[in-house]
């Protein structure tokens, strides 16, 4: 009984926390097939495809291909390389914005294009950037001022499309964050 009424008090004593709660929608357009996606979404991703398959993948045995259009109609492409020595080798996202920055550093990246595929088994729902590469997508979108597009697949099958990074990474850490 005692300690009933002690930790009535308790709740009572601490008023001040009010909880909010914060609701973050995303939005994506779904794609039953790649053949219903823009042309040039599709002429993009047989990029990404080709990329794919130059992966260097020995230990996951998990090939991705990226491949970016830039606004000077340059086509970027890259795909994942791995290490024995994790986490040294970068993700095919990575590779694709990393070098576009590098050769074309005043280039605007309009659209982004994943697909990824297993050796081991089949990959058939999209395969969305990880956290790395949704940051590094984040910045760059953020230096440029502009949203990337992003088209994701698995090895076929249902595409999906957000119209920024921000329907993946919606808290975004930033150069004004800090």
């Amino acid at each position: 009984m005692i300690q009933s009424k002690f930790q009535f008090e308790v709740w009572i004593f601490f008023p001040q926390y009010v909880m909010k709660e914060l609701t973050i929608q995303t939005v994506f357009t779904v794609y039953d097939a790649l053949d219903q996606t823009p042309r040039e979404v599709q002429a993009l991703m047989e990029k990404a495809i080709a990329a794919r398959n130059t992966a260097y993948a020995p230990y996951s045995r998990f090939r991705v291909g990226a491949a970016l259009l830039l606004d000077n109609g340059e086509v970027v492409v890259g795909s994942n390389q791995e290490n024995a020595a994790y986490p040294s080798g970068l993700c095919a996202e990575r590779v694709a914005i990393f070098q576009a920055g590098a050769l074309y550093p005043n280039a605007v990246i309009t659209t982004l294009v994943i697909t990824a595929a297993s050796e081991t088994n089949p990959t058939l729902s999209p395969i969305p950037p990880c956290g790395a590469c949704r940051q590094s997508i984040a910045e760059y979108e953020f230096r440029q001022d502009t949203p990337i597009a992003i088209y994701f697949m698995g090895e076929k099958g249902v595409v999906y499309q957000s119209e920024s990074i921000a329907n993946l990474l919606p808290l975004t850490f930033d150069k004004t964050s800090l």
